[in-house]
C-alpha cells in the first residue's frame, strides 16, 4: 500500500435532503365546482448512507470531497400525489471505518461488515397536504405541513485497521521483515527507524488452507500517546486487532523493560487494549548464539507466552504462526 494513497482520516460536511412540501390544492372539475381537497405529501429529502466495502482499503477516494448532500424531497401536487424521495447518498467506505463527531468525539456509527449500510444523517419528512387535513368538521383545509429540514454537520471518518493480529514494537524491532517474510505483503525494509509509516495488511497462510490476516503497525516509541514519534495516529488502529504480536529484538539492552513501555503506552492510549490476547516474538536471534536463548530466559517477562524467532532463517516461524492461531481461535 503506496503510502501516498494510504489515508485514515478525512473530515466531511456531511447534508441530508429536505423534506418537500406539502401541496394545499382543491378538486376543480367539471360538474364538480367545489371539489374536496387534493393536495398531496411532500417526499422525503435524501438520506447520508454509510456503506461497508470490503474492497476498500483506505479513505482516499473520499480526501478530496469536502461537501456531500443527498438530494431534496418533492413538493407534493395536486390529485393526492406525494412527491418523489429524493436520493440517497451512498457513501462507500472501508471496513473498520468510524464515524465521529468533532466537537463531542462521540462515535456516531462504525462499519465492520462487508454490504453493511448505516443511516448516518436521515433525510427530512415530507410536510403533509391539506388532504391529510380534512375531517368531517374542517372539509376545506387551506393550509399544507412544510417539509422538516434535512441535517448538515461536518463529521470524521475515521479508519482503524482490522486484523486478526497486530505487530507492535519500536521501530525496527523486524516487523516489516516479519509481514514480507509470512505474506505476500512488500513493505519497505531499512535499517532505520520509522521505514514504515503506514500500516500494511498481510494474509499469512496457515495449515489445512487457513489464513489470518496480520497488520504491521508503524513503530510506537516511549511517551508515543503523548504525540511523540509518529504519536497516536497509528496506535488507534491497534484497537481493531483481535491480538496482538510484541516485537523486541533479541539485541534490545532490556527486553522487559521495552516491552513495559510498549504496554505502557497502549494502555494509555486506551486502556482496553489490556484486556487483548498477547504474544512476545524475540526477533533477529541469527545474530546471537543459541546459547544465549538460555541465558536470557530469566530476563523476559512472566505473564505472556513467548517464542525466539528470525525472519531470514525461519526459526520458530512455525511455532509462532501455531501460537497466534490457537490465540486468534
Amino acid at each position: 500500500m503506496a503510502e501516498q494513497n494510504f489515508v485514515d482520516y478525512v473530515k466531511i460536511l456531511f447534508r441530508s435532503g429536505n423534506g418537500g412540501q406539502g401541496s394545499v390544492h382543491f378538486l376543480r372539475l367539471k360538474g364538480v365546482p367545489k371539489g374536496g381537497p387534493d393536495g398531496g405529501n411532500g417526499g422525503r429529502g435524501g438520506h447520508i448512507i454509510l456503506k461497508g466495502n470490503a474492497q476498500l482499503w483506505t479513505l482516499l477516494h473520499l480526501k478530496y470531497r469536502k461537501h456531500i448532500y443527498a438530494d431534496n424531497g418533492v413538493n407534493g401536487s395536486e390529485s393526492n400525489s406525494t412527491g418523489a424521495d429524493g436520493d440517497d447518498i451512498i457513501v462507500e467506505v472501508p471496513l473498520g471505518t468510524v464515524a465521529i463527531d468533532p466537537e463531542t468525539k462521540e462515535k456516531l456509527a462504525e462499519i465492520t461488515e462487508d454490504g453493511e449500510k448505516i443511516i448516518l444523517m436521515k433525510g427530512g419528512r415530507g410536510g403533509k397536504g391539506n388532504a391529510f387535513f380534512a375531517t368531517s368538521t374542517q372539509q376545506s383545509p387551506d393550509y399544507s405541513q412544510p417539509g422538516e429540514a434535512g441535517k448538515e454537520a461536518w463529521t470524521i471518518l475515521e479508519l482503524k485497521i482490522l486484523a486478526d493480529v497486530g505487530l507492535v514494537g519500536f521501530p525496527n524491532a523486524g516487523k516489516s521483515t516479519l509481514l514480507s517474510a509470512l505474506s505476500s505483503a512488500r513493505p519497505e525494509i531499512a535499517d532505520y527507524p520509522f521505514t514504515t509509516l503506514v500500516p500494511n495488511l498481510g494474509i499469512v497462510k496457515y495449515r489445512d488452507n487457513r489464513s489470518f490476516v496480520m497488520a504491521d503497525i508503524p513503530g510506537i516509541i516511549e511517551d508515543a500517546h503523548l504525540g511523540k514519534g509518529l504519536g497516536t495516529r497509528f496506535l488507534r488502529h491497534i484497537e481493531r486487532n483481535s491480538a496482538l504480536l510484541f516485537m523486541i529484538p533479541c539485541d534490545s539492552q532490556d527486553i522487559k523493560k521495552e516491552y513495559q513501555i510498549l504496554l505502557h503506552e497502549l494502555e494509555s492510549h486506551n486502556p482496553e487494549l489490556m484486556y487483548k490476547p498477547r504474544i512476545l516474538a524475540i526477533t533477529k536471534t541469527d545474530i546471537v548464539e543459541s546459547e544465549w536463548e538460555n541465558l536470557i530466559k530469566d530476563e523476559l517477562p512472566d505473564e505472556i507466552p513467548h517464542v525466539f524467532i528470525s525472519s531470514v532463517t525461519g526459526k520458530g516461524i512455525d511455532r509462532l504462526k501455531d501460537l497466534i492461531w490457537e490465540m486468534i481461535n
